[in-house]
């Protein structure tokens, strides 16, 4: 599952090119996976920090990077005020970098005029804009902090060199059966799949087709037909237990010819 999770990390593309909204993207460098071999990545972390062993990975197998810290923590006096994600140092190049990562499954809610707003998880808990927002005011702010630069002395590391930028890397979801949405500025190679609610889903179109419940882990694959799918009535008593507990889960669908899609039914 690990080299799986890394290949899908990587295939996953990034939400915005070059730059946008004061932020540049990183540049993911090219992997050859014929010879990679994963390293063990703890199953009781939570998918965002599964992905952070992935980047970090990916990162020192390319050769391209060296990590000189992860995850560094800063705190002022016994208050924690954040942390960075990575500092890298870029062989060739001699710079230095700071990478805040990201990686994100968002809806896009066509009913919202602003493309930036229209981003939100599936459970509505998650927006795109105040993720920006924290990034911009918060996340790449703290390079600068009083509190951090002993730490970054002792990594021989001078912040006004640094180079900021996001890995910010997103599947996003279209309403079902939705015409062609514009999201831009963003980057429409990341749409990978729909959504739709659960009354639209308990209808005759869908009571034909097949289903699997991916764990959370397996949200960041391509849909696999080796697993084991079940029917929409099935399915539906598994979904409905989900929408009481305000849980939008994500299907693998199966169509009678074999086609399988990404599907978010969600609860709100």
């Amino acid at each position: 599952m690990e080299k799986e999770l890394c290949i899908g990390f990587y295939k996953t593309p990034p939400l915005w090119l070059k730059e946008q909204f004061g932020i540049v993207q990183f540049q993911f460098p090219t992997i050859d996976f014929s010879n990679f071999i994963s390293e063990t990545i703890p199953e009781q972390l939570r998918l965002g920090h599964k992905m952070e062993h992935v980047f970090e990975q990916l990162l020192s197998y390319s050769k391209d990077w060296k990590v000189l810290a992860k995850n560094l923590l800063i705190d002022k006096g016994k208050i924690r005020i954040g942390e960075l994600d990575f500092l890298m140092n870029h062989r060739a190049s001699g710079e230095n970098y700071h990478i805040e990562l990201a990686y994100k499954f968002y809806i896009i809610n066509p009913k919202i005029t602003e493309p930036i707003h229209r981003l939100m998880g599936p459970n509505k808990r998650d927006m795109f804009y105040t993720k920006l927002d924290k990034l911009k005011e918060k996340q790449f702010p703290l390079l600068y902090s009083e509190e951090i630069s002993k730490k970054l002395q002792d990594l021989r590391v001078n912040p006004i060199e640094v180079k900021q930028q996001a890995c910010f890397k997103t599947q996003l979801f279209t309403p079902y059966g939705s015409e062609t949405i514009s999201i831009r500025p963003l980057n429409k190679n990341c749409i990978n799949g729909s959504w739709i609610g659960f009354d639209d889903f308990n209808t005759s179109e869908f009571k034909k087709l097949e289903y699997y419940i991916p764990f959370k882990q397996e949200w960041v694959l391509s849909p696999s037909a080796n697993r084991t799918f079940a029917t929409h009535y099935e399915t539906l008593l598994d979904i409905n237990l989900r929408m009481l507990k305000e849980n939008s889960p994500m299907l693998w669908m199966k169509r009678p010819n074999g086609d399988l899609e990404k599907l978010f039914v969600v609860w709100w």
